[in-house]
């Protein structure tokens, strides 16, 4: 009789299974004899163990294996005659009442993937991107690049102002006495890049090498230290030295500090802008990417496999503590993260990841060959030698899937776009690029 599936709620599914026991004593001892063969055993030769000594220790793990064999075949045929896609691991159950004799019977219990239904698209409502980026974009790159370069020199009479850096001594207390971590030597910070504290950068402001200035300090109820967070301190600091700014002329130097192996100014300036050019356009795309997948997540709701979501979580959470780990937090593997922490985003994840997996079959969006070299020549344009770069992802196969991946997601985008109800925007350089 073939075996019944059982709707219990949701995506959930139950079907009863049985294992002839005469079938797997058969399997067992096929498999025990041929154990015997090779099996080295104490105190007999290889191959000459008697089979009721190989029974007892091969037998247990012999037997646990052919029956977990037996069930995982009937529930494939199950699953297979009910055309069902499982989601996850069944979980397996023995059941003792009712039991026939001369059978082992079993209950699995699993998850099926849900019906997913595409939303009409031209319903949906998506904002797509855009950036300019002209000659003032690129300078205020070229500003940065020179920024991070800057030289500070010693300024004998110059107030500290906004940019400076200030090489100071300090002491602090708190009602009277001094606390871990309130006072350093020859401590050099610069003005206006909030390393500080507001009431500290704005008393070390306008003084001049040589002065000292004494000032209240009230450190906040969720500063990083607990033993002084919340409390009222009172702060002594001696300038040692005030050092104002001077970045580098956009030269020949320049350019070789850069990468341009000629020092050519010219050929830096291009660089720069296709630099520039790409990551914006590239910010861009994520942005109106980012439109259409809110879009699509709001336009569907179906069941989630529980097993799916749990394992998006799981990841996430191993992630979470492999990045505490690289800053150095000690009990990184132990120091508890509620699950609810990703879940939410866990569930996003796998509703869109079901979506977008339906929607490229509906509407047959692959990943063509010319498409894939395309993208990774573009890629590889960041690269000193971007023919080894393409070569590389090309002969990798992995390397190469992750490509074919954004290609599709790309496509989806773009599939999408064509259908929906599409708004252009432009957005600000400095607002795209997180400068401001």
């Amino acid at each position: 009789m073939q075996p019944v599936v059982e709707k219990l709620s949701g995506l959930e599914r139950r079907v009863d299974l049985s294992v002839s026991v005469a079938d797997v004593e058969k399997e067992v001892q096929a498999q025990l004899k041929r154990v015997a063969r090779t099996a080295k055993v104490h105190g007999f030769r290889p191959g000459k163990a008697p089979l009721a000594v190989i029974e007892r220790s091969h037998g247990p793990s012999v037997r646990y294996d052919v029956i977990n064999s037996e069930i995982g075949k009937s529930l494939d045929k199950v699953i297979a005659d009910a055309n069902l896609r499982i989601a996850g691991s069944p979980s397996l159950e023995p059941k003792i009442e009712g039991a026939e004799e001369g059978v082992m019977e079993f209950s699995a219990t699993f998850e099926v993937y849900p019906d997913v239904e595409l939303p009409d698209l031209s319903g949906l409502k998506i904002t797509r991107s855009a950036v300019q980026v002209g000659d003032a974009e690129v300078q205020k790159t070229i500003d940065i690049l020179r920024r991070q370069r800057t030289v500070f020199k010693a300024a004998a009479d110059r107030a500290a102002q906004d940019g400076d850096r200030v090489t100071l001594d300090f002491a602090g207390t708190i009602d009277g006495v001094a606390f871990d971590g309130g006072s350093a030597q020859d401590f050099p910070f610069v003005l206006g890049q909030g390393r500080m504290l507001p009431e500290f950068e704005a008393a070390a402001t306008g003084l001049k090498a040589g002065e000292t200035k004494t000032f209240p300090l009230d450190f906040p109820e969720d500063y990083g230290s607990a033993t002084v967070a919340g409390k009222k301190a009172e702060f002594t600091i001696t300038v040692k030295e005030v050092a104002e700014p001077e970045l580098p002329e956009v030269d020949t130097d320049f350019a070789k500090s850069l990468g341009q192996a000629e020092g050519n100014v010219e050929a830096l300036l291009a660089e720069v802008r296709g630099n520039v050019e790409r990551e914006a356009q590239a910010r861009a795309k994520s942005r109106t990417k980012a439109s259409v997948m809110d879009a699509l997540a709001a336009a569907c709701t179906f069941d989630l496999p529980k097993a799916l979501v749990d394992n998006e979580v799981a990841s996430r959470t191993a992630a979470a503590r492999e990045e505490l780990k690289q800053r150095g937090l000690p009990n990184a593997d132990s120091i508890p993260i509620p699950e609810d922490t990703f879940r939410p985003e866990a569930e996003r994840r796998v509703r869109l990841g079901l979506l977008v997996g339906e929607l490229i079959k509906a509407a047959d969006l692959k990943a063509k060959p010319e498409q894939v070299r395309a993208r990774i020549e573009d890629f590889a344009k960041s690269y000193e030698q971007p023919a080894q770069v393409v070569a590389y992802y090309l002969s990798d196969r992995q390397r190469r899937a992750e490509i074919e991946s954004l290609v599709l997601e790309d496509n989806v985008v773009d599939h999408v776009l064509a259908a929906a109800q599409v708004t252009d925007e432009t957005v600000d350089f400095d607002t795209l690029m997180g400068t401001r």
